[in-house]
């Protein structure tokens, strides 16, 4: 049985960076067998007996073509964290995720501190963290796709750092 998870509508940050993340690929992937899903796609873990909802993943294998409701062979999946599931993404959800054969690279987008967290899979399939942040060049191996961070971040004001009280 698995677990259900209340989740309440995202920060307007989140969206714009999981927007732009899609938009970037969908046009970056245009006329191959590769699809980018936002959002409302499921994705199935079997192995895991598992359904997320990433915020955007891509799978290029044909299998998937024919499944309306969900996909279950993604080469691709990024999360963009939000405060309430930062852990999750990074600990239990992508431990499930490591178990789809198909998936090359689990990135992990954090718009406050704007990183961007590449984990790819090497040739003995062991997960190697490539971190991006300031004026870096993100790159997804998987797909052969770059974009400069000011990209994903387009549209998103820099976070306001609240000054700390002296006490």
């Amino acid at each position: 049985m698995g677990e259900v998870f209340a989740m309440a509508g995202a920060r307007d940050a989140h969206v714009t960076v999981a927007g732009n993340v899609f938009a970037l690929l969908r046009a970056h992937t245009r006329g191959t067998p590769c699809r980018v899903y936002i959002a409302d796609m499921k994705l199935q873990v079997a192995e895991a007996d598992a359904f997320f909802y990433p915020d955007v993943f891509v799978t290029c294998d044909t299998r998937d073509h024919g499944s309306e409701l969900f996909k279950a062979h993604a080469r691709l999946v990024v999360e963009v964290l939000s405060e309430s599931t930062a852990g999750f993404d990074r600990g239990k959800k992508f431990a499930c995720y490591r178990r789809l054969e198909s998936l090359q690279e689990y990135v992990i987008i954090d718009a406050d501190a704007r990183t961007v967290d590449v984990f790819r899979r090497d040739a003995s399939g062991c997960w190697v963290l490539h971190p991006f942040e300031g004026e870096a060049i993100a790159e997804f191996a998987s797909l052969e796709f770059q974009a400069p961070l000011s990209a994903l971040f387009e549209d998103v004001p820099p976070p306001v750092i609240e000054p700390e009280a002296n006490e």
